[in-house]
């Protein structure tokens, strides 16, 4: 994520010089079967420490209505029970109250962030409550949640965007068997997902303006994101900081385009509360990492991906690429025009 404390992730510079390749248009991964087949997609999330987790969850349920995936569930990479009761919210007003929601144990951040709760003290005119608080939600353990959900999936059928730390999917890594499963984590990992969609990192593949970037979804949970690209047994492509730092969500957007009947917007008033203070226009990082994976039709040109390699992330948090023909990493390259486009996209996707 993101825009908070700009710190900044160590990409290499030195790429530019390497002659990095993207990879064609057709080269692409469509992780559907068919055209038609929706993307079963968990989501994991460190919502409430920016707004652009939120958008990305409209867009999601947005597309679960459009039957291009299906939502199975919402894990929570920081340990907020107001974020938990905030997602719970989010997904009762779209309609679907019963996606699970996962909330990580002891995780390296605890704080509710600008908006998760602020939010539910909004009030209508006669003092009640804009937004129903559900205080009475219990999330269950992520870990367990990520174990089950995968134990009970198809082999090679789910897509994890991961748009906050690496918390719980480096600690699924290490979950041996149990009564969910006799699988390992790893296991699991390798047998049941497609694909992680990762915003993290930052990288230098156009320019070296990120050379020195510290990352903020690496920096919280360095051991993890190492943990991750070290380990994970499966393909993970890479949004980095680079790229949705210059794909905006306009102010204009945020204020026309959200309806706020017949009560205040539920996406649009968290933008609000988060973005106040600060102007409107906002990064849209997790948004990528959501976009490639609902809308991955060579067609619609909105990236290009790096060769295949290894991303790394070293012990001060940045994070750097190197190409290798094995690897099992690739990252977004979004030019200018491919910008526009994604941008165009993001206003229609997040506000239908």
């Amino acid at each position: 994520m993101k825009y908070k404390q700009p710190t900044l992730v160590f990409g290499l510079g030195l790429l530019l010089l390497l002659g990095v390749r993207t990879a064609v248009s057709e080269d692409l991964l469509d992780v559907r079967d068919t055209p038609s087949t929706p993307v079963k997609i968990i989501f994991d999330t460190d919502m409430g420490n920016d707004v652009d987790d939120a958008l990305a969850l409209a867009i999601l349920h947005n597309m679960v209505d459009r039957q291009k995936c299906e939502l199975l569930a919402i894990t929570l990479t920081k340990c907020s029970l107001k974020a938990a009761q905030y997602c719970k919210a989010f997904n009762t007003l779209y309609g679907r109250p019963d996606i699970p929601i996962g909330l990580v144990k002891d995780g390296k951040e605890k704080h509710d962030g600008r908006y998760v709760g602020r939010v539910f003290d909004l009030k209508n005119a006669d003092g009640t409550p804009v937004f129903d608080c559900p205080t009475d939600f219990v999330p269950e353990d992520s870990i367990a949640l990520l174990r089950r959900l995968l134990a009970e999936a198809e082999d090679n059928s789910i897509v994890i965007v991961q748009v906050g730390f690496s918390t719980n999917l480096a600690r699924l890594l290490d979950t041996p068997g149990d009564a969910i499963s006799p699988l390992s984590g790893r296991e699991l990992a390798a047998k049941k997902v497609r694909l992680v969609s990762a915003m993290a990192g930052a990288f230098t593949f156009q320019n070296d303006k990120y050379i020195a970037h510290k990352e903020y979804n690496v920096v919280i949970d360095i051991p993890s994101a190492q943990k991750l690209f070290r380990e994970w047994p499966g393909e993970i492509v890479v949004s980095g900081f680079e790229l949705g730092v210059k794909i905006l969500a306009r102010g204009c957007t945020i204020l026309n385009d959200y309806d706020d009947a017949p009560r205040k917007n539920f996406v649009k008033q968290s933008y609000l509360l988060y973005r106040e203070g600060w102007g409107l226009a906002q990064s849209t990082w997790d948004l990528t990492s959501v976009l490639f994976v609902v809308r991955p039709e060579a067609e619609r040109d909105y990236y290009s991906l790096s060769e295949r390699g290894i991303v790394s992330v070293r012990d001060d948090g940045t994070t750097f690429f190197t190409p290798d023909a094995n690897g099992k990493h690739r990252c977004f390259i979004c030019n200018e025009a491919q910008s526009v486009r994604v941008e165009e996209a993001f206003v229609n996707l997040c506000s239908e």
